[in-house]
């Protein structure tokens, strides 16, 4: 095998390992940003993307998302791997966070008083019996709202911080690439011009 350790793993090291990883528990986030700053396309395309993307991870339409930002990505003409590789933002440890939160919001937007509401045993029935018409007023038109208002703030922020990021990745690279080349960059080229 060529990627084998030399030495196994003994079983705490393993469990520790699946616990903390030896790289770090936000390589998979910086690895995700980079691969994305590095995407061959405008700045706005891959920021419509991300944006699409953090929509879609906000909506309570699980086994959808990539579907929908990809949808939404090409409505807006935004990069499509971008939009893909941002549903990410909806994984097992968020997602039961972006639940509650685009439920407590479409609560709060549609008025619904916790008298109303529902327990989550009442939840966990109707969600055994497939009682979706049940599910609609009390859980999925609050979430939907809910996602809505949330998701779309979501893509605003990530929409203005990628287009950054990106803008200035590609800059940085530019200019890089022109001092390897030895050729000096174009702003210090018209300065020179000035001053001849």
């Amino acid at each position: 095998m060529l990627f084998r350790r030399r030495k196994k793993a003994s079983w705490p090291e393993r469990v520790r390992e699946f616990f903390w990883p030896r790289k770090g528990l936000t390589r998979p986030a910086r690895y995700l940003a980079k691969r994305i700053l590095r995407l061959s396309a405008s700045p706005h395309a891959v920021a419509a993307g991300v944006a699409a993307g953090a929509f879609s991870a906000f909506t309570p339409l699980l086994g959808f998302h990539v579907i929908l930002a990809l949808a939404l990505a090409y409505l807006t003409a935004g990069n499509l791997l971008a939009a893909a590789l941002a549903t990410t933002i909806a994984n097992p440890l968020t997602i039961p966070l972006i639940a509650i939160a685009t439920f407590r919001v479409g609560e709060g937007v549609l008025g619904i008083r916790s008298g109303e509401a529902v327990s989550a045993s009442d939840l966990f029935h109707m969600l055994e019996h497939l009682e979706l018409s049940e599910l609609w007023h009390p859980v999925l038109k609050p979430m939907l709202v809910g996602a809505g208002l949330l998701g779309a703030v979501a893509a605003a922020l990530s929409y203005c911080v990628t287009r950054f990021a990106v803008r200035s990745f590609k800059a940085r690279r530019h200019a890089r690439l022109m001092e390897r080349a030895g050729l000096a960059p174009a702003s210090a080229l018209s300065s020179g011009d000035k001053t001849l």
